[in-house]
């Protein structure tokens, strides 16, 4: 069996597919071949699916990588190149909508199942940002206050050390001079 075909349990896990999630052009989407395989078809019959019902696919569905992105996708993932096996064509991205509308136009039993799968990644994802700003808000009060507490404590140690300081004798000079009369 190809890998379209055959997926073992543990791929079905919402956090393997949020490891599919890119982010392109601003916008977390996932490839036509993650989709594909996560349907259980292949590429080609999934992209066919899309491309007869194109009206439920607007732009912010689902759109084409330029070559540039293509470019820089090959050489970010393991993706094979062209001519040794590998894509002959742009890869369609959807978006979080596009990949549940894939669903309804390929329409079978699979398809609904991995649509469910498709919306918890993303809203897992989405979660994970989240707490991630969540998180780094939290650092910064933290930050605010342990500066803010170091600032203090030095005053405090400053304070202290003066406290403790000896005082420094005044020194006398011997006998009698005409100073120590001015100063009186």
């Amino acid at each position: 069996m190809n890998q379209a075909t055959s997926s073992p349990k543990a791929e079905l896990s919402p956090q393997v597919l949020a490891g599919r999630i890119l982010v392109i052009r601003g916008q977390r989407v996932v490839l036509d071949s993650d989709l594909a395989q996560l349907y259980e078809v292949e590429t080609r019959a999934f992209n066919q699916a899309v491309k007869r019902n194109l009206k439920r696919f607007p732009a912010d569905f689902m759109f084409q990588l330029t070559e540039l992105e293509f470019e820089c996708l090959i050489s970010q993932s393991v993706t094979s190149k062209q001519g040794r096996g590998g894509r002959r064509k742009l890869p369609l991205v959807f978006t979080e909508h596009g990949a549940i509308m894939a669903a309804s136009v390929l329409n079978s039993e699979r398809a609904v199942q991995m649509s469910v799968y498709v919306v918890r990644a993303f809203v897992q994802l989405r979660e994970l940002m989240v707490d991630h700003k969540v998180l780094a808000d939290k650092l910064d009060a933290l930050e605010r206050r342990v500066s803010h507490h170091d600032n203090s404590l030095v005053a405090l140690i400053d304070a202290i050390r003066a406290l403790t300081e000896q005082p420094k004798p005044v020194k006398r000079p011997i006998g009698f001079t005409a100073d120590v009369l001015k100063n009186k």
